[in-house]
């Protein structure tokens, strides 16, 4: 299924089985198959502190049945997706969410989970990709995102992305970085490139 600019939402609105191609990513709706790396993911501090997220203490079980529920039926304003490398392997996720069709704007996540892939520009190609793909295929004007202040290197990734600062923020005694990135930059970096 193909969609056009000026369709809203309804770009983001793909078939499960629908993939979206970047030059080292693959975007792809999330599977039930993905659990037991998320549940890894969530459960390791380090990860967790790279994003101020409270660790997972849940078990495996009862992470399963929110997880299925949470495939099967994603919210309105959530999209979420995983990111694989072009010969199949689950290494993180992204997802673009509080999608808010009045103001024009969503707010980006991502996260490599698999740090064999850290360093190689598969975080910066995810967000390359979703970029891309959210502004060719909607009406939004802005995507917005925030990283703690010290986590240099999801700031450079977003950064080499064209998002630039926008705010600041402090919640729960973390600093975060608020950044941006419009439509306008965005379309005058492609038509550079």
């Amino acid at each position: 299924m193909k969609y056009r600019k000026g369709s809203s939402l309804a770009g983001l609105k793909t078939p499960r089985s629908a993939v979206i191609v970047g030059s080292k990513v693959k975007l792809r709706g999330k599977k039930l198959s993905d659990v037991r790396n998320d549940y890894k993911w969530q459960s390791d501090p380090e990860l967790a502190g790279l994003d101020a997220a409270p660790l997972l203490t849940s078990s495996f079980p009862a992470y399963l049945l929110d997880y299925s529920d949470g495939i099967h039926r994603p919210g309105p304003d959530r999209y979420p997706l995983a990111v694989e490398t072009f010969d199949g392997k689950h290494i993180g996720n992204c997802t673009c969410y509080d999608i808010d069709e009045d103001k024009g704007e969503a707010q980006l996540g991502i996260m490599i989970g698999d740090r064999s892939y850290w360093d190689q520009g598969y975080g910066t190609d995810t967000v390359s990709t979703l970029v891309n793909y959210v502004f060719l295929n909607t009406d939004l004007k802005r995507i917005y995102l925030k990283t703690l202040e010290g986590n240099l290197r999801a700031r450079k990734c977003f950064e080499n992305c064209g998002f630039t600062p926008c705010g600041q923020l402090k919640r729960n005694n973390s600093n975060f970085i608020l950044l941006e990135l419009k439509r306008e930059r965005w379309e005058n970096q492609r038509s550079q490139s």
